[in-house]
């Protein structure tokens, strides 16, 4: 394996990526002296895998990074709980699905809400993302290439009306909540989640037209450290 860390990224396709640094104070409530192996395994890409590796690097937890490639794939595929992508491998048990995958991780080390109500709201941003992650599919899939089509036209017709309306949401959300973050004092998955659409704010410029506030969160999550330094030097990948 090769090692990676957020200090240096030096990166391969199986490697193991730990962060040097001090767990904050929220991490170690939840950081037993006896940690498990963790094994991330997912495609060579930030996609729905990226959220859990920056909720690792945040907690200081090493885990193993497992990027396959389209051709590694189909060998694996059959060892998968539901045939796909992403899986966690927790001291050799696999759990399956983005999101509850993200949920495990984030309750392990602090990220999940601090009282149960907190985590409820946060499971239901993360539950309304997922609805606007299917609704402008067509228009990424144009996007990144994997089907053909009038980009403008999706872009109007469907990633627009679908960003408003989850925007328009999570204001809302900033608003009552008033700490910069979503749910709570503190950053949370659900804030990893949306800020991670930052990424496409090259390809789509329009991005946060209209919704400052969602602007103003994302540079708040981005800014942490950790994060920062990780975005600046992770893999680069299309998606």
């Amino acid at each position: 394996s090769l090692l990676a860390n957020v200090g240096h990224c030096k990166i391969g396709k199986r490697i193991k990526i730990h962060a040097d640094m001090a767990l904050s104070e929220s991490c170690r409530r939840y950081h037993p002296s006896t940690m498990p192996h963790y094994k991330l395994i997912y495609f060579d890409a930030r996609g729905r895998a990226e959220v859990t590796r920056q909720l690792f690097l945040l907690a200081g937890q090493e885990f193993e990074d497992v990027r396959l490639s389209k051709s590694e794939w189909p060998q694996h595929k059959s060892e998968m709980p539901f045939g796909q992508l992403p899986v966690l491998e927790v001291d050799g048990k696999q759990l399956a699905q983005s999101h509850a995958i993200a949920r495990y991780v984030a309750r392990q080390f602090g990220h999940a809400g601090k009282t149960p109500f907190d985590e409820a709201l946060v499971d239901s941003i993360a539950d309304q993302y997922k609805d606007f992650d299917t609704e402008v599919w067509p228009f990424f899939a144009v996007l990144l290439g994997f089907e053909k089509g009038d980009l403008e036209v999706q872009l109007e017709k469907t990633f627009a009306p679908a960003r408003d309306k989850l925007f328009t949401f999570l204001t809302k959300f900033l608003e009552r909540n008033g700490s910069g973050y979503l749910v709570g004092d503190s950053l949370t998955w659900a804030d990893l989640l949306l800020a991670e659409l930052d990424t496409y704010s090259e390809k789509i410029p329009a991005l946060y037209e209209g919704f400052p506030e969602m602007r103003a969160h994302a540079g708040k999550v981005r800014s942490d450290p950790i994060l920062k330094k990780w975005i600046e030097c992770r893999p680069s990948s299309q998606f």
